[in-house]
């Protein structure tokens, strides 16, 4: 039975995720801040004939939170066969909002959380026979930079601009994860969905919400439809160490985006930021 973690996994892409892989007869273990979803989600995994289902309650805006679980799924799994990493809430609008540890809440949650547990859950997946990574993001859209003077958005803050400075961060997680651990037979993909239907709009300020409601409606990929080709990735991941993905095209891997040398910088600068 393999044995798949998901973050964001009671809700959109992370529940059909899940879903999938319990039909398949998996153990999914998935991480969520609400309750309730998770409830929901172990109600419907009850209906499945195959699968087995935990839910786990965690707060991925603390880096002290991420760190905890991870120690506690690895040393609960020593073997984990996929890291899913879909969690993200979005805030583009409004002021600046740190966590109780003082990181910006685009940056901890969409970034920092995914950093501890890429490498801290590194052990348990190349014990697995495929090991793999899948970052869900936004590789492929050029917006977005980071900011090296100012990675907590001290001075010029906007929420478009913290949610982009965290998927660019995405970007450069998995190239710095590729190259130190190159040789370890983890796949790390760095994944970009497109549009697709989820409980996104909800988070938006009218009349936005009801305009991205209707747009979702037009062009937007339902959820089964999604995840084909993730679970294509997921099951069948290329050989390289890292890959970045626009649904079924592999993107390349050249310019800035993915750029090794700022991706190690990136990588020393978190590894000062957080405790441990």
């Amino acid at each position: 039975m393999q044995t798949v973690v998901i973050t964001g996994g009671t809700d959109g892409l992370g529940k059909g995720l899940a879903l999938h892989y319990l039909r398949q007869g998996a153990h999914v273990i998935a991480v969520g801040s609400t309750a309730e979803k998770g409830q929901a989600l172990l109600a419907e995994a009850k209906a499945l004939p195959t699968g087995r289902a935990d839910f786990v309650r965690s707060d991925l805006t603390s880096v002290a939170a991420s760190q905890d679980l991870a120690e506690r799924l690895a040393g609960d799994h020593p073997v984990v066969d996929k890291l899913i990493l879909c969690a993200q809430r979005y805030r583009l609008f409004g002021d600046r909002v740190t966590t109780r540890e003082g990181f910006e809440h685009s940056f901890a949650l969409a970034y920092l959380s995914r950093f501890v547990l890429s490498h801290g859950l590194h052990d348990a997946l190349r014990a697995a026979r495929r090991p793999v990574i899948m970052n869900v993001g936004t590789p492929g859209v050029p917006l977005g930079r980071i900011h090296w003077d100012d990675l907590q958005l001290t001075r010029t803050y906007s929420g478009a601009k913290a949610s982009l400075q965290s998927f660019r961060a995405n970007d450069l997680l998995g190239v710095a994860f590729g190259v130190l651990h190159a040789g370890s037979g983890v796949s790390y993909i760095g994944y970009n969905p497109g549009v697709v239907s989820t409980g996104m709009p909800e988070s938006l300020p009218q009349p936005l919400r009801a305009a991205t409601k209707a747009f979702f409606t037009m062009f937007a990929t339902s959820v089964p439809k999604a995840i084909a080709p993730m679970t294509a990735l997921l099951d069948d991941p290329p050989a390289e160490p890292f890959a970045a993905y626009w649904q079924k095209r592999r993107l390349s891997l050249d310019g800035r985006a993915f750029d090794g040398q700022d991706a190690l910088r990136l990588h020393d600068l978190t590894r000062e930021l957080i405790p441990r």
